[in-house]
């Protein structure tokens, strides 16, 4: 079977309600409800339809379609402009040393402040990959295919750019380091301050949450144990971020204690390494196992195949040029798939 990424549609609706159903919660950016899901949609819309390259708060939904059936199995999103509408909360995890000459010692404390230290930055987001396609490196395609959208469209996007994991979840669908923190304060457990998040945004936080630094040493056991650590599913996903150049840097996510990865939007692996080829011939004599992309904005599409360096540009494998709709001489962007 052969999958590609393309830009989200209108249509898209049902399948993204039909994803955001098998989320299990703690997944912001794929809420399981209709209507927000719909203004997703619309402003994603919006974006593909603008044709300047100019940063501005945009987002873009990208989906995983297998080439065959026509079934869409996963999705992706990327934000141009974080906290421009609504302000972008993080925690950031510091330390505060104390020293007591008449005792002799020398106190390290740990505190979490409310910090909009990102705002600004650009955001990958949104992945989710059926569970029946969790093999085969599809959830490497919707990742990294993010990153040649955005090496195709440099200009409307940060110098920085972030990444959100998912935190750590009960088995209940709770998180540990909302009730230890934020849920004394809110009167609301974890999946309803989520859900409430995804559907109207981050400013009930600005309204209810205390300002001042906390002392990790003052929340549960449970709460302090979560911080920074990603949900077990997440964990390839960190590698992966990792790999592209993103790093952990004490900032966490304010609902679940999740770690927010960041890096320089031109350091990432996948933008930095890309490159632009003229396809001089296709056929199926092998070559490096790649990530392909062509078009802009709406006419984006990202599938695996083989290159072939060629004199004049790269040979590209039959498979992969009939998931893109492309031919010889057209250009298209690619990198290794490592």
């Amino acid at each position: 079977m052969t999958f590609r990424i393309r830009a989200a549609t209108d249509d898209d609706l049902q399948h993204l309600y039909e994803m955001a159903k098998l989320t299990g919660g703690g997944f912001t950016n794929l809420p399981p409800d209709r209507r927000a899901l719909r203004a997703k949609l619309d402003r994603s819309h919006a974006a593909f339809g603008r044709d300047e390259d100019s940063l501005s708060d945009e987002a873009f939904v990208l989906m995983l379609e297998n080439v065959e059936t026509g079934e869409v199995r996963g999705t992706s999103q990327l934000f141009t402009q974080v906290g421009q509408h609504h302000p972008f909360y993080s925690y950031r995890l510091g330390t505060l040393t104390q020293h007591s000459r008449e005792l002799g010692r020398t106190f390290r404390a740990e505190m979490l402040s409310l910090a909009t230290d990102l705002e600004g930055s650009s955001e990958v987001g949104g992945l989710f990959l059926h569970p029946g396609e969790r093999a085969g490196g599809l959830g490497l395609l919707l990742a990294r295919s993010r990153y040649l959208f955005i090496a195709s469209h440099r200009p409307r996007f940060a110098d920085r750019i972030l990444a959100e994991l998912r935190g750590i979840i009960d088995e209940a669908g709770g998180s540990p380091f909302w009730d230890g923190l934020a849920g004394r304060f809110f009167g609301m457990n974890f999946q309803d301050a989520d859900q409430f998040n995804a559907i109207n945004g981050h400013q009930f936080i600005a309204d209810l949450m205390p300002k001042h630094p906390i002392y990790t040493a003052m929340l549960s056991e449970g709460a302090r144990a979560a911080i920074g650590l990603p949900h077990p599913n997440g964990r390839a996903a960190m590698r992966m971020l990792e790999h592209e150049g993103f790093a952990y840097e004490n900032y966490l996510d304010i609902f679940d204690g999740g770690p927010t990865m960041t890096a320089r939007t031109d350091h990432v692996r996948s933008i930095r390494e890309a490159r632009t080829a003229r396809i001089v011939a296709i056929d199926r004599d092998g070559g490096v196992e790649s990530l392909v992309s062509v078009g802009r904005l709406g006419d984006f599409r990202c599938a695996f195949g083989l290159v072939r360096e060629a004199a004049d540009g790269i040979v590209l494998s039959a498979d992969c040029a009939r998931a893109l709709g492309v031919g010889e001489d057209e250009q298209v962007r690619h990198v290794g798939r490592w």
